[in-house]
């Protein structure tokens, strides 16, 4: 049986940990050629170790950097000869603080990696994918695309941004053969939710999970390889009629809301 990715290229950035690895190695299963971006070198590097069975090329990147991003993409597809899928992961939360107290550097901190960097992701691939007339990308939403959060403004500001970009782009790539589409998933056993949780409450960082938790009807957060599951699916050519849209992973909690 033929894999759902064989010998497709795969783009992913924010690759050294999380949602991004746990895609890696699914792509890698399903017969994909990787290329990861991650900004520490070690941690990139590290992680196309963990690939078993795929051809791996890294690169040590800023998404913040346009520079970074046409480097990264050019030089994917000098090695590979194209670009077939694009997984627009890399993102941060931001610090935790109310908006009456945020401060500039924040913000732009925020916005410079999950909005800037979508764009220059999408600008730069999207060309390659352009030219080729075919493609599918991948952006990284959350639970904040769709809805508010305390003390995280500038966050769910910058998701619901993807939300936005993802459509419009969508839009722009369909005459070429390209699909742009977003999944937001809710909370996911990562790093960045070990922050979130001790930035929400440092003395009792249990408690704060345990709260996420009472929002999710399965009673759970999921796992890195339940995001990267559908990712790969999204990806694929079983879903060629899938884009412009933003896909909730998040345990049934939008049910609760809309």
């Amino acid at each position: 049986m033929s894999k759902l990715h064989e010998g497709k290229v795969i783009l992913i950035t924010g690759a050294a940990g999380g949602i991004g690895l746990a895609t890696a190695k699914n792509f890698a299963a399903e017969g994909a050629k990787l290329a990861l971006v991650d900004m520490n070198q070690e941690a990139i590097e590290k992680a196309a170790k963990e690939i078993e069975g795929a051809e791996v090329i890294t690169f040590s990147a800023d998404v913040t950097n346009e520079a970074d991003v046409e480097r990264f993409v050019s030089g994917t597809k000098e090695h590979y000869g194209r670009i077939d899928s694009f997984v627009n992961n890399a993102g941060i939360n931001g610090k935790t603080e109310d908006l009456v107290d945020i401060t500039q550097d924040n913000i732009e901190q925020v916005f410079a990696v999950n909005v800037f960097g979508v764009f220059y992701g999408m600008k730069h691939v999207l060309r390659v994918m352009k030219e080729q007339k075919s493609g599918s990308v991948v952006n990284l939403g959350s639970i904040g695309s769709w809805i508010g959060s305390p003390s995280m403004s500038p966050y769910v500001a910058s998701k619901h941004a993807v939300a936005g970009i993802t459509k419009s782009a969508a839009l722009e790539a369909a005459e070429y053969g390209v699909r742009v589409n977003a999944v937001s998933p809710h909370a996911v056993e990562t790093e960045m939710m070990r922050r979130i949780e001790a930035s929400r409450n440092p003395e009792e960082a249990a408690a704060s999970k345990e709260a996420v938790i009472q929002t999710i009807p399965l009673g759970r957060y999921s796992q890195p390889e339940e995001i990267a599951d559908f990712i790969v699916f999204l990806a694929s050519d079983k879903a060629s009629y899938i884009s412009g849209t933003f896909h909730r992973i998040d345990g049934g909690a939008s049910a609760l809301s809309s």
